[in-house]
């Protein structure tokens, strides 16, 4: 009896005695999203604040370009260098440099010429030299042939004013030293002789300007010296009568190859042929 009674507790007490809990088995987490990135507005800068440029990695340096020494040239077409010329539309001018510049991708070789007078540098292309009639100064001999020109008479034409105005506007831009002396003689007045017309004074001196200047560098004087020159060979010459002849107001009245000479003195009056 006593085994049965301690059988019966054991079985009462393990009935009694809950049953063991079985452990849950791990689920393994599920991979959280990923979050958006906050992007926090950036604070406002006081007016006036100075602007930081964000740094920009440095490039290495570029190795410098090594320039090719430009060739120094100092005679081109018989002219040199810090030589006077006479360009016939200005008249005497110094050659400061030769220069080569590319233009529209073409080198052109250049004649820097300085006109001190009339404050102007002009380009001419070396090339073109011969086609725009530039010279060397005159030769003594040609320069004095040019003073006993105007020594001689003067010689007008039976024609318009505005004709002959042109004729001696061609000799003066001709650049020939003894066409400009000519036009100094033809148009040359002394004190007992009636004023010129304005246009007559211009071409005058005009003409005289060419010519002294070229005459003051050949002797190496002033132009005031070269001047008191030209003006004691004019001089020299024939004396003109009281009347001047044709001039610009009488010849521009006229008709053409109508006029008359109106001199009535020693000029020389030649008709120009038809």
């Amino acid at each position: 009896m006593p085994e049965k009674t301690a059988k019966t507790a054991a079985k009462a007490a393990a009935a009694k005695t809950p049953a063991a809990k079985v452990a849950p088995k791990p689920v393994a987490p599920k991979p959280a999203a990923p979050k958006a990135a906050v992007v926090k507005p950036a604070a406002a800068k006081p007016a006036g604040a100075p602007v930081v440029a964000p740094k920009v990695a440095a490039k290495p340096a570029a190795a410098p370009r090594v320039e090719e020494p430009k060739k120094v040239v100092t005679q081109r077409q018989g002219f040199k260098a810090n030589e006077f010329v006479v360009y016939p539309a200005h008249g005497v001018g110094q050659i400061l440099a030769i220069e080569e510049q590319e233009i529209a991708g073409a080198k052109l070789e250049l004649f820097v010429i300085n006109f001190m007078k009339d404050k102007m540098t002009l380009r001419v292309p070396t090339a073109k030299v011969a086609n725009v009639g530039m010279r060397k100064l005159s030769e003594p001999a040609l320069v004095k042939r040019a003073l006993e020109t105007l020594k001689g008479r003067a010689r007008v034409k039976r024609t318009m004013w505005s004709r002959r105005a042109q004729e001696y506007e061609a000799k003066i831009n001709s650049g020939d030293i003894v066409a400009i002396a000519e036009v100094v003689r033809d148009l040359y007045r002394s004190e007992s002789q009636p004023e010129q017309s304005y246009s007559e004074r211009q071409l005058y001196e005009a003409a005289l300007d060419r010519l002294s200047r070229e005459i003051a560098v050949v002797q190496h004087s002033t132009e005031t010296e070269a001047i008191k020159e030209i003006e004691s060979q004019l001089a020299k010459s024939p004396r003109r009568g009281a009347k001047a002849e044709g001039s610009e107001g009488e010849a521009e009245g006229d008709a053409e190859g109508d006029e008359t000479d109106t001199d009535g003195d020693d000029a020389t009056v030649e008709d120009e042929a038809a």
